[in-house]
């Protein structure tokens, strides 16, 4: 049997504020788990979400048993993505490979579930020709080659295509005045009966540019008030605000857009709840966050990033998955395309749910696949 051991990795000193715990910014530390395999250290691999926990991924135990070290990895950022940029969190990654690779494995690829498929894709564009030297805002990030060793592969389960084209897709363009949630224009509410579902191709298209509209007034504003600040002598650099509604896809309740074999609602639970909860994605974020994350700006974009790389690519794709959809999956297959030569396979997991959860037959396929697919890099 593996033995379950816990890694503690340092990293380098992020900006001012990113943590208000004292110790994390004096000596900053990122921690994972893994189970160790028996026998030769050949192949192991990173799973890893910009802010999710992550050490007791589904896919740990399995590759274990199949000969693969698999480490559930978090960044500095695990369980609060307000202040996060995703040019530090590919950082925090670089130290993971770096870990593993010193521990002996010959090696290393990456698993990219859900929010860490784009993570996945801007590390190995960076690690394979390195172009960022600072977050959208002008944050410096000091990212060094060193910083970013280049992985073998990467594996896409579950996975967005980036946090920018998530709130896009999913941002509620009713909301008529930001700091009220309640304030809405029906005609464009997707949870007024009158609209739908089902929803007329037309309606949609208005929908759709009204997202767009929405998300923009969002970004100009933290441009403006971004460039307010720093122009002004004494005030901070960044300030935090909330992004009120931010699950409104009509995919959720018209099961005919972008059909799978997805049940009605979101993966969080009723749609209209999770729009309008406390806590959601994007609830919480400051002016640099969002840039780095949320806005169109974003240098994360998962299959642009990953049209840039060159390593052979497995895409899994979970067909009952209810926030990854077929023009997903297309996303992704026509960016692997892109690189002449790669080697890029689709696996498909039929009627696989985001979370995998209550498939345990479901995992252990992914898992077979995965290492399956690995024993060729």
């Amino acid at each position: 049997m593996a033995e379950r051991r816990l890694a503690s990795i340092q990293v380098k000193p992020g900006a001012a504020m990113e943590s208000q715990s004292g110790l994390q910014m004096q000596g900053p530390r990122i921690f994972g788990a893994y189970d160790e395999p028996e026998g030769r250290r050949r192949l192991a691999c990173i799973v890893m979400h910009p802010t999710s926990n992550f050490m007791q991924h589904y896919l740990i135990a399995p590759l274990a048993r199949r000969g693969i070290c698999c480490l559930g990895l978090n960044s500095r950022y695990a369980g609060s993505d307000t202040t996060l940029l995703m040019e530090r969190v590919i950082q925090d990654l670089g130290a993971g490979v770096r870990y593993l690779q010193e521990a002996g494995y010959e090696r290393v690829f990456l698993i990219g579930n859900s929010g860490g498929g784009a993570l996945a894709a801007f590390y190995q564009a960076q690690a394979e020709r390195l172009t960022v030297t600072q977050a959208p805002d002008g944050t410096l990030v000091a990212l060094h080659p060193s910083d970013l060793p280049p992985a073998a592969g990467i594996v896409l389960t579950a996975a967005h295509a980036g946090r920018s084209r998530l709130l896009e897709e999913w941002i509620d363009p009713s909301v008529v005045e930001e700091g009220d949630p309640l304030a809405a224009d029906p005609a464009l509410d997707v949870y007024e009966p009158a609209n739908g579902p089902p929803f007329a191709p037309d309606w949609v298209e208005r929908f759709r540019a009204a997202q767009r509209a929405r998300r923009d007034r969002i970004e100009s504003w933290a441009w403006r008030r971004l460039r307010q600040l720093r122009a002004t002598p004494g005030a901070p650099r960044d300030m935090a605000f909330v992004i009120h509604r931010t699950q409104a896809d009509p995919r959720l309740l018209d099961l005919s857009i972008d059909p799978n074999d997805r049940p009605v609602g979101s993966i969080w639970g009723p749609a209209r709840e999770v729009n309008y909860a406390a806590n959601a994605m994007g609830r919480f974020t400051t002016l640099t966050a969002f840039l780095s994350q949320w806005a169109s700006c974003s240098q994360a974009d998962g299959p642009s990033n990953l049209a840039r790389t060159g390593v052979p690519v497995l895409l899994l794709e979970h067909t009952a998955d209810g926030s990854t959809f077929p023009s997903t999956r297309d996303a992704w297959m026509a960016a692997a395309a892109q690189h002449p030569g790669r080697q890029a396979a689709l696996h498909r997991l039929v009627g696989g749910n985001h979370y995998l959860a209550g498939q345990p037959e479901l995992v252990e396929e992914a898992a077979d696949r995965i290492a399956a697919w690995a024993e060729h890099l």
